[in-house]
């Protein structure tokens, strides 16, 4: 079952809201009464490709990455 709250309700309480998304609730965004937006839970584990923290601190460049593309 989808719980359905306000954009600014959501900012005020995102962290409550993802640890609900992380037990497998779901969310239906709204303002002003119309739906904005769906937050659900992953339906898979994602697979780490690369991390960049890894290669250097704080990350890498975006820009440095596509100049090597």
């Amino acid at each position: 079952m989808d719980i359905i709250i306000g954009l600014k309700e959501l900012r005020q309480r995102m962290s409550e809201c993802t640890r609900k998304v992380k037990q497998g609730h779901s969310f239906i965004v709204v303002k002003r009464s119309k739906p904005l937006f769906k937050i659900v839970p992953l339906e898979q584990d994602w697979e780490e490709v690369v991390d960049f923290t890894k290669i250097k601190k704080g990350g890498v460049d975006i820009k440095k990455i596509e100049e090597r593309l």
